[in-house]
Parts: structure tokens; C-alpha cells; sequence
């Protein structure tokens, strides 16, 4: 993985230059006053309020009379950007800023995907997402955000405006161990109204989206149309569009250049809909109207062109109960998904559903059955992480999971299997980077060690079958996603060392994990590569040459001590592997190999001072993260001294200031991934746990670098570094492994 230039989304829009006079039309709008924001667990059975206060045993914050209130507390954190639709890594919508109105939504690389939000209160219009206008008017009134909940697979907003109560609610959901949920890439946005002040207000709720969500360039035609799928009272209506001129498996801007985007709802009465420019669409609401179920006929045009926009409106009548939800699902389809080895590979709903029409009303039904399953899951979560961190921890699990699952997605091998493929976000753009699939594993085994088999399990067949040459395992599997092509030539960044132990540790883990009989295959069936991978260890472990590593930023680096700790526990990882395939005679030679190499290396890594572990053999007075302890732990090898890990837990916490503790002693910054991983390895030192988890909390809950969580970041400056949006917080789950 390489570093990029980080998008700066600080002031809540987009990078430099996306704002032009092109788009000063679309009239951004900057809201006075705090932001206010309160977070807890989510749950549809309770208000956002309710929920909270009975998630955190505290009352959650009350409306003042009279007027605006204060800025409510954040329970139990402030997203850097919250998830809205975050599913897969070309359905992946932010919203940078503390509140739902007054900023558009974004991609996560910071291009606009612009989501806009209108509520009719009496007549009257308030904004209540997005910032929409309409051209020589003053500004739209906003709605008043109230609080904002986030869970692992929500972000609940509450708005409060003229009396009338709005809760908007986006929902990814993460479905473990059912790949027929898990692969629907699409996002539920669901809405309800209600009266605050005993009066009856008549009430009109408005959603739409622009082009800019299904492709990466505003200057690209699309084209669109109305769909109805199913009849009667089950009809669903759904808005499409599509690129007017495809490029299949490709990108432009890191969005998919082919596939259709799909908005959709249940017809009922009241629903209106309508296709067309922005301001003409707005302005019937806007005006006080409802849509006029019309599709615009001049397309194709170009995303950018009067900004054709897809809308649904519903007139919900005089309210004073809360109503019921209005649901939208939202979502990017393609076929094929990926290639492998220049094979196009199909989604793996492809092998539940005939055509996507049926797979979106499947999902869209789904909703209340979904919504229950994710209160359970959010529900398990949280309770598991209180336990293992407090509630600190908590938070930060339930900031990582849609990031997780959405850097993935599944597809169907060519022998008809379950495989998933990962895209390397915000960095090199790699297809399944080993590197990458290792620091967020935690995640997998925590929740469905099945699904880090389906990525696993492409990997090693390249390997095996794909024409890789080299001794070690490949970096990854292709250039850039979605396109699996691998490296015969052999020309890919090597990580020798880092990426064998990172597959051996992968592997073992997933096997300590898995069903008897699949884990007994999988050893099997990949027994001769994994053995390969371990002999090239055995032979280059103990002292690593000037090699590359995981953390490619810092450079190359020799006698490194941390990577000689993996390749370690790498050849330990052997010895499971050995184990499971039923080959006790490997499996004693590898485990042997692994404990007489730590021996030499406590002695290698010893500081002289004998207070810590050096960066590297040949480094006396330097130091590093030892985060690869974790997979030590992870697997129960029990290779490194119970004395050696307590002694690097003192030095950390010594080093540990605001924000965290910095990766090594040549620069200040971290990687929040590996932080978790460092309290995991060191959970029986309670003190550095604490210390790691409350840095990187304090980093996430104040940091002014607006982006999708950031892995990599300055601890002096509480500032990104780079990366962002990456699947790597999924090592954030560390400590629910262990």
C-alpha cells in the first residue's frame, strides 16, 4: 500500500476545486451556531432519545422551550464523517459535518453525492439533509438537529423544527453467515414524523438523489427511467440510471464506471415521484407541492447538466403520533462485479436472485426482518466491547463495522464458491492486499470467520493455480480493483516476509475458527502453499533482510524487529495449519522452529538499556509498536516472554500522550488499527489497554480532519495523516479475539 494525498474535508465540502462556478449554483450552505450531536446504540423499537438513555444509563438531552437548544452531549462519540448508504466500496456516502442539513453528503474520497432532504411542516420547507436550493431565493430554513445516534449499523438523526419531530435513519446492514443479505449492495434510508408540541401539523416528507452517486465524473451522460416491480399493494417504485456510455470493470475517480444506480420505495398513498432538473423538482415542494410522477425525456445529458435529479415525495396528512416509517433503498448494481485472471466474476446474489429487480425487492421487504437483526447484532456488540474495553471501546467498534464490511464484497468464484474480494482504499486501490485483509481480520473472527475464508481462499488459488512465480506469497491480487489480474511477471510491491506470515496467521485463525469439517479441507486443500510460504520463513524470518512491510510509509528497513516477530509467528502459525491437516510430525517441527526463534530473538530485540525492544537489531536506543504480538496471542501460541510483554507495556505507556502512542520513535504519528491491535496483545496490562483505547477515541471523537475514519494519523496534531474510509478498522476488533 502506498500513501496518497489525503482529501481535506476540514470545512465539510469537498477537496479543492470541486467547488467551482460550475456548481455555485447548488448554493452550499454554512449553518451558524454548534453542532449538535448525541450518540448511543441504535434500536427501532425505541426513540433515538429513549434508546440512548437506556444504552448509557444517562437521560438523553431534552429540547429547551422557547427556542434553539444548546448543543446536545455526544454519546458515545462524534464520527470524523458519519455513514449514510456505506456498503460496498462503490456505495460508500459520508456526511462529513456534525449535522444532516446544510453540507452535501460525499463519496468517501470527497466527491459529492449529493442526497437532498425536504420537510413540508404547515406549508413551510426546512431542509433537514443536504443543502438544497432553489436559485434567486434566500436560503431554505433548516431543520434543527437534535441528536445523532450511531451503532455499528446505523446513523439515527433527530431534527426538530415548527413543533414537528423528523428521525432519519441510514441503515447498512452487516448480515454475518448470510450471503444471500450480505452481498445486496444496498442501504435502507428510512424516515418518520411526529408532533412535539400537542398540535397537529400537516406534514409532507421529501427525499432525492443526483446522478453523481453512479458515476465519477459530473461531466458523463446518464440515463434513466421508472420502474415498477411487483403489483398491487406490493408494487415498489423504482428510479433508476446508468451510465449513457459504460466502461465495464473499470473506475473513473474510484467509482464503478458500469452498473445502474437504484432508488427505491413502496408505493402508497400519498408517494409521488419524479425525474428531472433539481431546481424545477424542488420547487413543487419547495412551493408546497407534490411531485407530478413525471420522467424528463431529455436524456441522455450529462450528470452536470440542469442536475437531473430522482425524488420521492409523500404527503403524510395531519400528524400528531409518530407515522409510519417511509423506506427507501438505495443501491449500486453491477455485472460482473470483478474479474479474475481477465474471467468476469457475477455478485453472489446473482445465485439467489435472476435479475436485480428481484434481489431489490427482496431486500426492500426485508426492512422491518433486518431492522430486528441489526438491533440484535448492535445489541451484541456493544455488550461484548463494554465488557472487553468500556464503553470508550465500545464507540470505536461501532464506528468501524460498515467501514469493515463495505471495503468488501462477494462474488462467485469460477467453480460456483463463495469468494470476497477487498479493495485497498485511499491508498494504492490493490486488489485483496494481503497487508491489508491482515489488520482488518479481527473483524471477520469475531463475526464470521467464514467470510475471511472467502477472501483467503482466492488468494491462496492464485498462488497455487494463477501463475504466480515467486517463492513468497503475492502482495495481492491485481493493480487496481476491480480487476484481478494478478502478477505473473512477477512485478508487484514485495513484502516477502510480512505478506507468508500474514497469510500463514490468516489461515490458522480462520481454521481455529471454523466448522471441523471446512477447516479440515481448507488445510488440506492449501496445504502445499502454506508449507511453501513456511519454509521461505524458516529460512528468512529470525533476521529480515532490507525488505518492505506493512507499514510501507515508513520505507524499507532491515533486521527488522517487529517484522522478524510475525515471520515467527508465521512458521508458529505453521504448526495449526499442520494440525488441522492432520500432520503432527510438521506441526512439531514448525512449533519447535518458532520457539527456538523467539529465544534468539529476545535476545536480538533487547535494548541495552533493557527496558524495551528496539526497531531493529542493529538500532540500539529505538523502539516500535510490537503489534504483531497480537497474532501470538490471537492463535495461543504462547511464544513471546509473559516478561517481554509487560516490559513493552510500561514503555508504551510512557509514550502514550492526547491522542495515542505513535507507531515507532521516528515521526509522531500512528496507526490506529495497530494501536488496537497493541491493547489486544496487551490486555493483561490493563493500564497501556486503557491508555490505547482513550487515545484513539480522543482522536476520533475531536479530530478536525472530516473524513471516513482515518488509520493513520499524528498523534501531537490530533490530525490525519492519510488513508481513510480503509477496511483496516476492522482491526479495531482486536479485543473481542482474545
Amino acid at each position: 500500500m502506498t500513501d496518497r494525498e489525503p482529501v481535506d474535508q476540514t470545512s465539510g465540502t469537498s477537496p479543492a476545486g470541486r467547488v467551482t462556478a460550475e456548481h455555485s449554483r447548488r448554493n452550499f450552505l454554512t449553518l451558524a451556531g454548534t453542532a449538535g450531536l448525541g450518540v448511543a446504540a441504535t434500536g427501532w423499537a425505541l426513540t433515538p432519545e429513549a434508546y440512548a438513555a437506556s444504552a448509557t444509563g444517562t437521560a438523553a438531552p431534552s429540547a429547551a422551550k422557547g427556542g434553539r437548544t444548546a448543543a446536545p452531549t455526544f454519546t458515545p462519540i462524534r464520527p470524523p464523517a458519519t455513514p449514510l448508504a456505506v456498503r460496498s466500496p462503490y456505495l460508500s456516502t459520508w456526511m462529513a459535518t456534525d449535522n444532516l442539513p446544510g453540507t452535501w453528503p460525499t463519496f468517501w474520497t470527497g466527491r459529492i453525492t449529493a442526497m437532498a432532504g425536504i420537510a413540508q411542516i404547515d406549508g413551510t420547507a426546512y431542509v433537514f439533509l443536504g443543502a438544497p436550493a432553489l436559485p434567486n431565493t434566500d436560503p431554505l430554513p433548516t431543520m434543527r438537529q437534535v441528536n445523532l445516534t450511531v451503532t455499528g449499523t446505523s446513523s439515527v438523526y433527530t431534527l426538530e423544527e415548527a413543533g414537528v419531530r423528523v428521525t432519519v435513519t441510514f441503515f447498512s446492514p452487516v448480515e454475518p453467515g448470510d450471503q444471500r443479505r450480505q452481498s445486496a449492495p444496498l442501504s435502507y434510508i428510512s424516515a418518520t414524523a411526529k408532533s412535539v408540541d400537542g398540535k397537529a401539523h400537516d406534514i409532507g416528507l421529501y427525499f432525492d438523489i443526483s446522478g453523481e452517486w453512479g458515476y465519477g465524473d459530473t461531466s458523463a451522460e446518464i440515463t434513466w427511467a421508472q420502474t415498477d416491480i411487483g403489483t398491487g399493494a406490493n408494487r415498489l417504485i423504482n428510479l433508476n440510471y446508468t451510465p449513457a456510455n459504460p466502461s465495464v470493470l473499470a473506475e473513473t475517480n474510484d467509482t464503478a464506471s458500469w452498473g445502474t444506480m437504484v432508488w427505491t420505495t413502496q408505493h402508497r398513498a400519498g408517494l409521488t415521484y419524479q425525474i428531472g432538473e433539481d431546481n424545477v423538482v424542488r420547487a413543487r415542494v419547495v412551493n408546497g407541492g407534490a411531485l407530478d410522477s413525471s420522467i424528463d425525456t431529455a436524456q441522455p445529458r450529462a450528470i452536470d447538466d440542469r442536475w437531473p435529479v430522482f425524488a420521492f415525495h409523500l404527503d403524510l396528512g395531519s400528524v400528531r403520533a409518530a407515522t409510519e416509517p417511509m423506506v427507501i433503498s438505495i443501491g449500486h448494481v453491477r455485472e460482473p462485479a470483478v474479474s479474475y485472471l481477465t474471467t468476469p466474476l457475477a455478485p453472489r446474489w446473482k445465485t439467489y436472485f435472476a435479475v436485480w429487480q428481484d434481489m431489490v425487492a427482496f431486500f426492500h421487504r426485508d426492512w422491518s426482518a433486518a431492522s430486528k437483526r441489526a438491533t440484535n447484532l448492535d445489541d451484541r456488540i456493544r455488550s461484548a466491547a463494554r465488557k472487553a474495553g468500556g464503553t470508550q471501546y465500545a464507540a470505536l467498534v461501532a464506528t468501524a463495522l460498515r467501514q469493515a464490511y463495505a471495503g468488501t464484497e462477494l462474488v462467485t468464484a469460477p467453480d460456483g464458491k463463495a469468494w470476497a474480494f477487498l479493495k485497498e482504499i485511499s491508498s494504492d486501490g490493490n486488489v485483496s492486499t494481503v497487508d491489508v485483509t491482515y489488520p482488518c481480520m479481527p473483524v471477520f473472527l469475531y463475526l464470521d470467520p467464514a467470510y475471511l475464508g472467502a477472501i483467503l481462499e482466492p488468494i491462496l488459488q492464485y498462488a497455487e493455480t494463477g501463475g504466480w512465480p515467486k517463492q513468497f506469497a503475492e502482495h495481492d491480487l491485481g493493480a487496481h480493483y476491480p480487476n484481478a489480474d494478478g502478477h505473473n511477471d512477477g512485478n508487484e510491491e514485495d513484502m516477502p516476509v510480512e505478506e507468508s506470515a500474514n497469510m500463514l496467521i490468516m489461515s490458522a485463525a480462520y481454521l481455529q475458527r471454523a466448522d471441523a469439517t471446512a477447516a479440515r479441507k481448507f488445510a488440506t486443500a492449501h496445504y502445499t502453499i502454506l508449507k511453501q510460504w513456511s519454509d521461505y520463513l524458516v529460512g528468512n524470518a529470525l533476521d529480515p533482510g532490507y525488505q518492505n512491510q506493512t507499514d510501507d510509509f515508513t520505507g524499507f528497513i532491515a533486521h527488522s524487529v517487529n517484522l522478524a516477530l510475525k515471520g515467527i509467528i508465521g512458521i508458529g502459525a505453521m504448526s495449526v495449519v499442520a494440525t488441522t491437516a492432520g500432520k503432527s510430525g510438521d506441526a512439531a517441527h514448525y512449533l519447535g522452529v518458532a520457539r527456538d526463534y523467539i529465544k534468539q530473538w529476545v535476545t536480538k530485540s533487547t535494548d541495552t538499556s533493557g527496558k524495551h525492544l528496539k526497531l531493529a537489531y542493529d538500532q540500539d536506543g529505538t523502539w516500535s509498536l510490537k503489534y504483531n504480538g497480537y497474532s501470538d496471542k490471537l492463535l495461543g501460541l504462547g511464544l513471546v516472554p509473559t516478561t517481554v510483554a509487560a516490559e513493552e507495556a510500561r514503555w508504551y505507556l510512557a509514550r502514550a500522550g492526547t491522542y495515542g502512542v505513535p507507531l515507532d520513535i521516528r515521526h509522531t504519528y500512528t496507526k490506529a488499527d495497530w494501536e488496537m491491535w497493541t491493547a489486544a496483545w496487551l490486555s493483561d496490562q490493563p493500564k497501556i489497554t486503557s491508555r490505547l483505547i482513550q487515545g484513539l477515541y480522543t482522536f476520533g471523537n475531536t479530530t478536525p480532519s472530516r473524513v471516513p475514519f482515518s488509520d493513520w494519523y499524528d498523534t501531537t496534531t490530533d490530525r490525519q495523516s492519510g488513508f481513510q474510509a480503509r477496511p483496516v478498522v476492522g482491526g479495531f476488533y482486536a479485543l473481542l479475539t482474545v
